[in-house]
């Protein structure tokens, strides 16, 4: 790998000769790869896997599986998640004990949304945002797959969030950055890399924070993490939260064998960096503050939702039908919206912040979608196969064997068992769901998103898979 002379000059200065000597050695060796499971839907452990010591649901595997042909990896059974970016799990378990509403700004695709979701104390929400649009789908689809119903997904700018102003009690903000942390798996953060790119993500970086500062609770935690190395967008960019926005640095336990570096600047707060010559993982930079201030006990939600004016004739004219509640554990915990002619079950704890969401982003996915009411029929949405409330036995089920499920996955047509009801018919391959179809006796309609499909015609023989 031929490094640029500039980050070659900057970092070794700022690790030290020897370390930078150790650490251009660890860029020549091969990426780990790591899972995180989702235990809320399949806890076994992945075949001939190491833990990840700071996380409690990840491994590294000793092979890189066919992920794209898993229909495990589909039905969100685990993510595929770098290592060092799991320890955003030890900083969530530390300081936040209470449900909480937790904001990731920069969510896409997904990794440290899905983790959090996984930790977060029962009963919290979580907004997922991601400013880039094509992004964003894909964030929504992966929190989808993980099937947690306290959950929002977002598409807007930092700068939107303004009028949320003291929401959130937790924000991530795992910003966009110059990616020297990822030089060992693409080349092309090393290509694009430059000084003044370093210089315009610091301060692009100081610009989200400015931006976002506002919507946490005074008291409340902020997580700031890069996968870069430089002190500029890590250690200078924390002290400049503390001293200018007003923070406390807070400390983060960790274990020795764990390799993690701290502080490199010789300034006596605490941060966390992950170095590929240290740790197995590439490279992560974590920081965790408090804003200055106490919390209050009281939601500041006194903003009363909009009315939507467009639409709002039509939503009154479209209610949730009974029997649909049923379709999920718990119903009466759950707002039941009708928006369009999409059935929303949306935790009730949090409606009235579900109502200021609406009004100040564009949301792309809120709570669990239940189904789409077409004229008498009610379509179960893809939303409720996925998610962990659904309710066992309200759909007939069938049983996939693995070219079925693939097939499924395509997109294509599945031919179902005679024995399998009419109407529609909950598809599963190793007791999982993977989405439903409509069976209507000599075919079944797939009814798989079909942006998620899996595009390609072609199986790799030697298939690997993790579970």
């Amino acid at each position: 790998m031929n490094l640029p002379s500039d980050f070659i000059r900057r970092t070794s200065q700022l690790m030290g000769e020897e370390q930078f000597t150790l650490f251009c050695e660890a860029l020549q060796r091969e990426t780990p790869v790591s899972i995180r499971m989702n235990e809320r839907k399949f806890s076994q452990i992945p075949q001939d896997a190491r833990p990840v010591a700071w996380s409690s649901a990840g491994y590294y595997l000793s092979v890189r599986p066919t992920f794209t042909f898993d229909p495990l990896f589909h039905a969100g059974c685990y993510y595929v998640q770098e290592a060092s970016s799991m320890f955003v799990e030890q900083a969530l378990r530390q300081y936040v004990h209470a449900p909480s509403v937790m904001l990731d700004l920069c969510a896409a695709p997904g990794g440290k949304s899905t983790l959090a979701r996984s930790v977060l104390p029962e009963g919290s929400l979580l907004v997922a945002n991601e400013v880039m649009r094509n992004r964003s789908q894909v964030l929504a689809e992966n929190l989808i797959k993980w099937g947690h119903p306290g959950v929002v997904v977002t598409n807007n700018d930092p700068a939107d969030f303004a009028e949320l102003e003291q929401v959130f009690d937790v924000i991530l903000t795992d910003v966009p950055c110059s990616g020297e942390g990822m030089f060992r798996k693409d080349q092309v953060a090393v290509d694009e890399w430059s000084v003044d790119n370093v210089t315009l993500c610091w301060q692009r970086q100081q610009r989200i924070l400015r931006d976002i500062w506002g919507c946490l609770k005074p008291g409340g935690i902020l997580i700031y993490s890069t996968c870069t190395f430089n002190r500029e967008e890590n250690e200078d960019n924390v002290q400049w939260i503390a001293e200018e926005l007003g923070a406390e640095i807070l400390p983060v336990e960790v274990k020795e064998d764990w390799g993690i570096t701290g502080n490199l600047i010789g300034a006596d707060f605490p941060v966390y960096r992950f170095l590929p010559h240290k740790t197995v993982g590439e490279g992560l930079f974590l920081a965790v503050l408090r804003k200055h201030g106490e919390a209050s006990s009281e939601e500041n939600l006194s903003q009363k939702p909009k009315k939507n004016k467009k639409g709002d004739k039509r939503q009154k004219e479209l209610v949730c039908p009974k029997e649909v509640k049923d379709w999920i554990n718990d119903s009466d915990e759950y707002e039941w919206l009708v928006e369009d002619s999409l059935v929303r079950a949306f935790p009730k704890t949090y409606t009235e912040l579900y109502g200021r969401l609406k009004n100040a982003l564009k949301i792309l996915h809120a709570g669990v979608a239940i189904c789409s009411l077409k004229g008498k029929d009610f379509l179960p949405e893809h939303s409720l196969a996925m998610s962990t409330v659904r309710k066992e036995g309200i759909f007939p089920e069938a049983v996939l064997s693995y070219e079925q499920a693939v097939a499924y996955l395509r997109k294509e047509a599945v031919t179902l068992s005679p024995e399998v009801p009419r109407g529609y018919v909950l598809l599963t391959y190793r007791g999982i769901p993977l989405g439903f179809a409509k069976n209507i006796g000599n075919r079944a309609n797939n009814l798989y998103p079909q942006e998620w499909r899996i595009r390609s015609g072609y199986l790799p023989e030697n298939l690997v898979f993790p579970l």
